[in-house]
């Protein structure tokens, strides 16, 4: 795409001081823009990097054989009560009423519903193990959103979760990832310790 074309407009204003350099950089060349506190706006430049680091994680869970899914954001109050989590999760959870004055939740995790859809369809050891991940729009309900990405009210998030039949092949599967992470990292051109 010719620079003359792009829907960018790079500032010129001065570092702020409590925020880190990052994310002014972020800023200052059009990647991205405050919307209210704690959420932001990825412009044409950020979507493109960010659809680009989706990409590569996507590549490396895929190669572990995890399968994608497509969990909601809106949450039943009873899987959250199953767990106690409902009043216990910290930040607290964005809870409001639908039209029929139930309480749901936007989603700041999805450990609930990933175990309800796992539990309707293992029915042996057999079935295992089982690896899903998902890639999505997440939700919470932060104090104070600060250090700019790092600490946001709504983000992106890859989550992986795997089903097993021994604690053996969990840490068999765990060393998998871990390099799978690595991976991730270096194709990033991340350095990482």
């Amino acid at each position: 795409m010719r620079q003359s074309i792009l829907f960018a407009r790079t500032k010129k204003e001065i570092f702020q001081k409590d925020v880190p350099i990052s994310f002014s950089y972020l800023t200052r060349g059009d990647f991205i823009e405050a919307s209210i506190s704690g959420v932001y706006r990825l412009l044409p430049l950020g979507l493109r990097v960010h659809r680009k680091i989706e990409n590569i994680i996507r590549k490396e869970m895929e190669k572990l054989g995890a399968q994608e899914v497509y969990l909601p954001a809106l949450q039943k109050k009873e899987l959250w009560l199953k767990t106690n989590r409902w009043k216990e999760i910290d930040p607290p959870l964005f809870i409001f009423k639908d039209r029929h004055q139930k309480e749901i939740a936007l989603a700041p995790t999805h450990e609930e519903e990933i175990v309800e859809i796992v539990k309707k369809r293992v029915t042996s050891y057999k079935d295992l193990p089982i690896y899903l991940f998902q890639i999505q729009t997440k939700f919470r309900n932060e104090l104070r959103a600060s250090g700019g990405l790092l600490r946001t009210r709504e983000f992106l998030m890859k989550d992986l979760y795997s089903f097993h039949a021994s604690q053996k092949d969990l840490e068999n599967f765990y060393q998998k990832v871990k390099k799978a992470y690595f991976e991730i990292f270096k194709k990033c051109k991340l350095k990482v310790i």
